[in-house]
């Protein structure tokens, strides 16, 4: 029995590291009310970028010079990681709900399947091939509320366009993260934080900003962000990692979208069959793609496997390596 306990713990760390980023979209939807998206950007990995900082000094022991000269890695992930997912992802808040964006971020981890198969030479299985189409089906479905036609005729709507730019910025940043040199992943996570912050800070004050909430609602979305999706999730996934071989703990991150569908319903948030049932198929679609993962076998199931055991999709600026995503 004592023997299962670590495992338990991280299964348990897994759930509520997914369930704080599931957190991120609905308690986002309701910041960018307050909130421009550049502003929240900005504030959250500012505010975050401190006990990152600390947490990683004390936890991980970085040796700095290794990390100062993986410089040109961290500014083109904190770009695509940071600033190139979460950005879209506010700015896409404004415009659709929380449970729509979920949808079409579940799309995520297909994406990232077919694009290592491109662009890292990573084998593509016929079952992979079939899984990535089927996930894709779901999301049109999600797209066009259950009418493919009007795909043709509307387009995609601009909380959904602005949604696969996020995760086409995500799906970027784990190919350029399988290829980068290895780092501490609360080291690089503070590390991207800070540059995002650094990059992102002339922008904002060039337009007036940052904007500070302005109410306490507003101050409350802006700290449950801050501390849960921002900081917590990322020390529970990445103790998790101590314990679960990467493929089988990126099989949990189909539970922001379960967990956001949930939290939708709670709140009385209208949702329609359409999304429902593209939702259950872009799910279904990921499992047969990384069908290898759910079973436990494969190369991407062992305890070393991948560099990155990544959250595809969190907007949480950082994949740890295993040795995090």
């Amino acid at each position: 029995m004592s023997t299962n306990r670590p495992t338990w713990v991280a299964v348990a760390a897994l759930v509520g590291a997914t369930l704080f980023w599931a957190g991120n979209y609905v308690i986002g939807q309701r910041a960018v009310e307050a909130i421009d998206p550049l502003s929240l950007v900005l504030l959250r990995w500012a505010l975050a970028f401190v006990p990152l900082l600390v947490i990683a000094q004390l936890v991980e022991r970085p040796r700095w010079r290794e990390v100062a000269r993986a410089w040109p890695w961290l500014l083109a992930l904190s770009a695509f990681g940071i600033v190139g997912y979460n950005l879209p992802l506010y700015a896409a808040l404004e415009h659709t709900d929380a449970f729509s964006a979920s949808l079409v971020n579940a799309f995520n981890p297909a994406l990232i399947t077919l694009a290592a198969a491109v662009f890292l030479c990573e084998r593509l299985t016929p079952l992979s091939v079939g899984g990535v189409l089927i996930a894709l089906a779901g999301v049109l479905v999600v797209l066009s509320d259950g009418d493919l036609g009007s795909l043709f005729h509307g387009g995609f709507g601009t909380g959904e366009l602005l949604m696969l730019v996020a995760i086409t910025a995500w799906t970027a940043y784990t190919v350029l993260g399988r290829r980068a040199p290895r780092l501490p992943p609360v080291t690089s996570t503070a590390v991207q934080s800070g540059v995002a912050v650094v990059v992102l800070a002339p922008f904002s004050l060039a337009s007036g900003g940052p904007a500070w909430p302005g109410t306490g609602a507003a101050l409350g979305s802006l700290v449950f962000i801050v501390v849960f999706p921002s900081v917590l999730s990322y020390l529970l996934w990445n103790h998790a990692l101590t314990v679960v071989p990467p493929g089988r703990a990126g099989v949990f991150l189909n539970l922001i979208t379960v967990f956001t569908a949930v939290f939708t319903i709670l709140a009385g948030e209208p949702w329609t069959a359409a999304q429902v049932a593209g939702g259950a198929v872009v799910i279904g679609g990921v499992v047969l793609t990384n069908w290898k993962a759910f079973r436990g076998t494969g190369a991407d199931s062992g305890p070393a496997a991948g560099r990155y055991s990544g959250s595809p999709g969190i907007a949480e600026g950082s994949k740890a390596r295993s040795s995090h995503e």
